[in-house]
């Protein structure tokens, strides 16, 4: 695991009697291309400021506070040491409800990712029990954990002996898919070809996949700078014949296959 990165969470993991302290860092980092916000007129920086509405003024980042609006219209301000003293087991304790298959997880839950790492030296035996159980069982422990002001569901699996605890979302917050996906009927040799042609296609190398937006935005930097045009890459066409377009699918998979 990485040390420099700061931890985000301090506080206990607990299954039934047995309680660790742990701290959680980010487990990901994504690679972002920073864009300003420009005048498009002139290319001049936009800027935000924080303007107190009554005041007139714009004021520092200490006097920002958090607003609760009540069914009134009052508003009741809430400063941290008020956030801090927010009765709510799980801003402190991962208190873990239950385990699940694995694999009985459904994808479209994962929040974010967090790696647990044992905060104190009498962390570490509990800590090495946990992993090793739920790696024997090829389960995930279920819990509750309060990250920025939010409550969530959580999954926590072992990942190369490392705890990771994976915010879900709540069940209400998924939308179900409804209108798009509207079912249209298939033959047997058009799911026939269907299948081999997944069977013909390789597994991806994830650690050969690169983020190439920056390369592409680079180009179009360099096209504005010079003048130059930038080729447009044309849209796939529908397919029109099915059974057509999957057989030539799986000679065009044959033969990169053969040239390997």
């Amino acid at each position: 695991m990485d040390e420099v990165a700061q931890a985000v969470w301090t506080g206990w993991i607990s299954f039934g009697l047995v309680s660790m302290p742990v701290r959680l860092f980010p487990a990901t980092r994504e690679h972002l291309v920073q864009l300003h916000e420009v005048h498009a007129a002139d290319g001049s920086r936009i800027r935000h400021r924080r303007v107190c509405e009554a005041e007139g003024r714009e004021v520092d980042w200490q006097e920002v506070a958090k607003g609760y609006q009540t069914a009134d219209g009052r508003t009741v301000v809430l400063r941290e040491e008020d956030l801090e003293a927010l009765p709510l087991p799980s801003r402190h304790v991962i208190e873990v409800l239950g385990f699940v298959p694995v694999d009985g997880l459904d994808p479209i839950l994962f929040s974010r990712a967090y790696y647990a790492a044992p905060q104190q030296d009498l962390a570490r035996r509990p800590y090495a029990l946990l992993v090793a159980a739920l790696t024997r069982a090829e389960r995930a422990a279920v819990a509750k954990v309060t990250l920025c002001t939010r409550e969530r569901l959580a999954a926590v699996w072992p990942r190369r002996e490392t705890l990771v605890v994976q915010t879900l979302l709540w069940p209400e917050e998924v939308r179900e898919p409804g209108g798009p996906a509207v079912s249209a009927p298939l033959t047997g040799q058009e799911l026939e070809l269907g299948s081999l042609l997944m069977a013909q296609l390789p597994e991806p190398d994830f650690s050969s996949l690169h983020d190439e937006y920056a390369a592409a935005l680079q180009q179009l930097v360099t096209a504005k700078e010079t003048g130059g045009e930038l080729a447009r890459l044309a849209d796939p066409e529908p397919a029109v014949d099915l059974v057509a377009a999957l057989e030539a699918s799986l000679r065009t998979a044959a033969d990169r296959k053969s040239t390997r």
